[in-house]
């Protein structure tokens, strides 16, 4: 014994000394072993986010979650549950996307004018004003008027809107040119050459708009007048028409005092002025002139009361539209059988929410009126793709100047088919292109079908395809806790896709004040019910 411990007291022993004891400690997932209680899946901790105020003791040194959280709150990342809020107006002017725009697909009653109305109230909570022109179900006339906004009807026997109404194009014209006179009078008076020179330039912006507005109206006129008769014949107005068209708005526009209907442009036909018969090259033929206006004159008589439009469009317009508050055009007195009615009342209503807000955008910049921007819907636009020759065109130009012109823009349809549908591959191209320079693409519920449609447009990962697909997906047929309360899988969740970026899947959540305005099966509640 006492030789062994000799031994180990040498200075050049190799033996290590032991710990007196070794702490056991659980691992990541707790104690390791058979019985030990090891867990296999590790719930994710909530997360919780606030602003600086809220969260004043523990920031900055909270970490931020994966998905963006600017503009409008929409719901929670359906993977991470993580907040997620964004909207094309709040996206683009903070640099995320290119173009106010976005472009939504889903399936009928998944949710598409849900997200919008959404995004509309949010909108307008941020001083953006909401602009839906053409409501065919009704979808957002009950938003609209709860947020106390103009409701405008139209439809045979429900609403007039006369599409050569300038609106408030010549009103806006006329204080640009009396705020011009105004500024060149001050000009005169003023001493100091700095402000002189201002004033005199404000003069010339003020009447360079105003002359810019009158031609604009002009134009708007007539492109209107030439979808309608497109829409009628189901193909484009002939050159000479479109010629004799913009020549008589000029007659009508000279002789009255008051704002022009169809009918004076079939009684200025009727007369044969000499400069339509220069036109027609009629060659002091009369018969060749009427064999020259004939067709014209039958297209215009059937918007002027006497066709299946009846008097819509041929009476002075009931409801001008408000420059500050949100509108909604409400056509739901159309019936669905009615397509050609419902796509004209569309391009109707499109056309004259674009010219209001440019008149609002020259009162601005002529600093008359206070700046606005707006958040214009576009529903159903399949319907009027479809309606006659050349109308794909007319819908491009009208939604290229979104950006230059200060309005974030919301088109909304079914499918890709409903672009694939169109006769001509150079119309399928055009309407693809909605698609393609929409700043971000919204998809819910799609079928398989519809994949390789979507992906000449946009890029879709195969994970981001089967989970579109899996959302269209009818779900149990179990009735669980009654019918009413069997919930879709995909119902409220959309896809947001921003150029070649993964795209974000999110849940829609509406607050309780939401839920009514939202309901769009009113009629197959009972009385009284929920």
């Amino acid at each position: 014994m006492f030789g062994s411990k000799t031994k180990h007291s040498r200075p050049d022993s190799k033996t290590r000394t032991l710990p007196a004891a070794v702490v056991r400690r659980p691992g990541l997932r707790g104690w390791r072993g058979r019985g030990q209680g090891e867990a296999s899946y590790v719930t994710a901790a909530d997360e919780w986010r606030g602003t600086s105020v809220q969260v004043c003791g523990m920031w900055p040194f909270v970490a931020g979650s994966g998905t963006p959280i600017l503009g409008v709150p929409i719901g929670v990342q359906t993977d991470t549950g993580a907040p997620f809020g964004g909207d094309p107006i709040s996206w683009f002017m903070h640099g995320m996307i290119n173009n106010p725009s976005m472009f939504v697909l889903g399936l009928p009653h998944y949710g598409k004018s849900t997200l919008v109305r959404h995004m509309v109230l949010g909108l307008a909570g941020r001083g953006i004003n909401p602009l839906i022109l053409g409501d065919l179900k009704p979808d957002y006339v009950d938003l609209i008027k709860a947020m106390g906004g103009q409701v405008i009807s139209l439809g045979p026997g429900r609403g007039h809107l006369n599409v050569l109404d300038p609106g408030e194009a010549t009103d806006a014209a006329l204080r640009l040119l009396a705020a011009a006179e105004g500024h060149r009078a001050k000009a005169t008076l003023e001493a100091d050459e700095a402000e002189k020179t201002r004033l005199l330039a404000a003069a010339v912006k003020a009447a360079r708009l105003a002359d810019e507005l009158t031609a604009d109206a002009h134009n708007r006129r007539l492109n209107m007048i030439t979808a309608l008769i497109t829409i009628v014949r189901t193909q484009k107005p002939s050159a000479h028409e479109e010629s004799m068209l913009d020549r008589i708005l000029h007659i009508v526009d000279e002789r009255l005092d008051r704002v022009a209907l169809i009918g004076d442009l079939i009684e200025v036909i009727k007369e044969a002025p000499p400069e339509l018969r220069d036109i027609a090259l009629d060659r002091g033929d009369m018969s060749r002139y009427l064999d020259a206006t004939d067709q014209l004159r039958q297209s215009l008589y059937s918007l002027d009361g006497t066709g299946r439009f009846g008097d819509m469009f041929s009476r002075p317009t009931d409801q001008p539209m408000s420059l500050g508050k949100p509108v909604v055009f409400d056509l739901s007195g159309i019936s669905d059988t009615q397509r050609d009615i419902q796509a004209a009342s569309l391009l109707a209503c499109w056309s004259t929410g674009f010219a209001t807000v440019q008149v609002a955008h020259a009162l601005a910049d002529a600093g008359l009126e206070p700046r606005r921007n707006y958040f214009v819907v576009m529903d159903e636009l399949w319907r009027a793709l479809r309606s006659g020759e050349g109308m794909v065109d007319r819908v491009d130009s009208l939604t290229r100047l979104n950006r230059t012109e200060g309005v974030g823009q919301a088109m909304i349809t079914h499918t890709m088919s409903d672009l694939e549908a169109l006769p001509t591959e150079s119309e399928r191209m055009k309407a693809r292109g909605f698609v393609e320079r929409s700043g971000m693409v919204v998809c819910g519920a799609l079928p398989g079908g519809e994949m390789e449609k979507l992906n000449k447009a946009v890029t879709l990962s195969r994970a981001e395809q089967a989970r579109l697909i899996s959302w269209a997906d009818p779900g149990s047929w179990t009735d669980v806790g009654g019918s009413r309360k069997r919930v879709r899988p995909g119902l409220g969740k959309f896809l947001f896709k921003v150029g070649g970026r993964p795209g974000i899947p999110v849940a829609l959540k509406l607050t309780s004040v939401e839920k009514s305005l939202h309901d769009t099966n009113k009629r197959w509640h009972d009385e009284g019910e929920e």
